[in-house]
């Protein structure tokens, strides 16, 4: 009886997940034409092709070097999706986005999509090589907070995706640390 436990203990315990995260740095313009470094990252649980739990990723963040707006995109199994559309997605707020590239794959709350030729597609299926569509801009870049100027800007509209190529480390290694954005250009 205990040899019988312990086989299933073993093998209930080999089906953990695996946690790894993902990143990627790009240097690309933002709204305003300004060079900047775009880093998008994720984390991601992998289970066992025969375990009956499917992948699961955490929110896709997309940030721009300067800037404190992030974008977190989403796919339908996460709870806070937006209805703007399937596939990996993130939504315009209103007031603050505006749609200035208009393109076929894409829903019309939209405003940035990973690989838009796939609606099904989840975050936690992402491989080492996707496509990311800007459709939007802000519609105020900066804006005042008190005595402090905010930038709001990020990356740059395209009707032609960024080609992105994301790197893959085990969570809690050292591989895993996202670099840094250097802020020493934001106050040229």
């Amino acid at each position: 009886m205990r040899l019988v436990t312990l086989l299933c203990f073993a093998a209930l315990s080999s089906g953990c997940a695996s946690y790894y995260t993902h990143y990627a740095v790009f240097p690309a313009e933002n709204s305003r034409g300004e060079p900047r470094q775009v880093r998008v990252s994720w984390d991601t649980a992998d289970y066992p092709d025969w375990w009956l739990a499917s992948d699961q990723s955490t929110a896709l963040k997309l940030e721009t070097q300067c800037s404190e707006r992030i974008w977190r995109l989403r796919d339908d199994s996460h709870e806070q999706a937006g209805e703007c559309g399937t596939g990996i997605r993130a939504c315009a707020e209103p007031g603050v986005d505006r749609r200035v590239v208009e393109d076929s794959r894409a829903p019309s709350g939209a405003c940035v999509l990973v690989n838009p030729a796939q609606p099904g597609a989840r975050i936690a299926g992402i491989g080492e090589r996707f496509e990311l569509l800007m459709l939007c801009e802000p519609v105020v870049a900066e804006f005042k907070e008190g005595d402090e100027v905010v930038n709001a800007d990020y990356l740059r509209a395209s009707a032609v995706p960024y080609t992105v190529y994301a790197r893959k480390a085990p969570r809690g290694s050292l591989n895993a640390r996202l670099p840094d954005l250097d802020d020493a250009v934001c106050d040229d």
